[in-house]
């Protein structure tokens, strides 16, 4: 697994590509082009990782049950081997989760169900359940329903956590989500910012005009929100 470093101290950003992209991404839509002066003055520090997309969520030849083990795999290469990789490169005590499209859904879900390592996520053109079609965006995971499935669905679980203690932990985390007014997942960050609200979580709950799921755009929301 590869991945990019953008920077040299400040906050560490664990910045997650959008669907099936990779490490270079964001240095290829001059994404980290629009962060370059937080960046140089040592505000910010990026780790881009790559994403093995293809491989779980839209790999439509394996078996749903294959795609999620796969997934929880990405789940353990990214707090086994990334998070202590990020240690030693950056003081910071705690670890911003951020991402686009696809990459919103992997920032949400790690830091939600890994609380105690984060201390914020910024999502932005996110989905929050992959069961759920909208348009032509099929069920990810074609019918399979299963308690791993409903753990790494943040909408999900979320709605029906209880753990106090769990709540606590995610309560001192700074949440923001971003989404563009036409996007086909507007209802499900609309769904999930409520979800969050009803369990006393102060989060960031940001509308753009139009679709705003583009590079275009992304890059103007992270010089805003990360």
């Amino acid at each position: 697994m590869e991945l990019l470093i953008f920077g040299h101290a400040g906050q560490a950003v664990l910045f997650f590509p959008p669907r099936v992209g990779r490490f270079y991404d964001y240095e290829n839509w001059g994404t980290v082009y629009a962060l370059s002066d937080r960046i140089n003055a040592g505000e910010i520090q990026l780790f881009c990782v790559d994403s093995i997309d293809e491989e779980t969520f839209y790999n439509n030849w394996a078996e749903p049950q294959g795609r999620m083990e796969r997934h929880l795999q990405y789940e353990r290469y990214i707090l086994q081997e990334v998070l202590p990789f990020i240690k030693t490169k950056n003081d910071s005590i705690e670890i911003e989760a951020a991402g686009c499209s696809m990459g919103a859904y992997h920032a949400a879900n790690i830091a939600l169900r890994s609380p105690q390592l984060f201390n914020k996520i910024v999502c932005m053109s996110g989905r929050y359940d992959l069961t759920q079609p909208v348009t032509h965006f099929k069920d990810l995971l074609d019918g399979y329903r299963s308690e791993i499935v409903y753990l790494n669905m943040p909408r999900q679980y979320m709605t029906n956590l209880e753990d106090e203690e769990l709540l606590a932990e995610i309560r001192k985390i700074k949440i923001v989500l971003v989404i563009g007014q036409t996007d086909p997942f507007f209802d499900d960050n609309y769904a999930f910012s409520e979800t969050l609200g009803w369990k006393g979580m102060q989060h960031e709950f940001h509308i753009w005009g139009g679709y705003a799921h583009s590079a275009r755009s992304w890059n103007r929301m992270v010089h805003l929100y990360l």
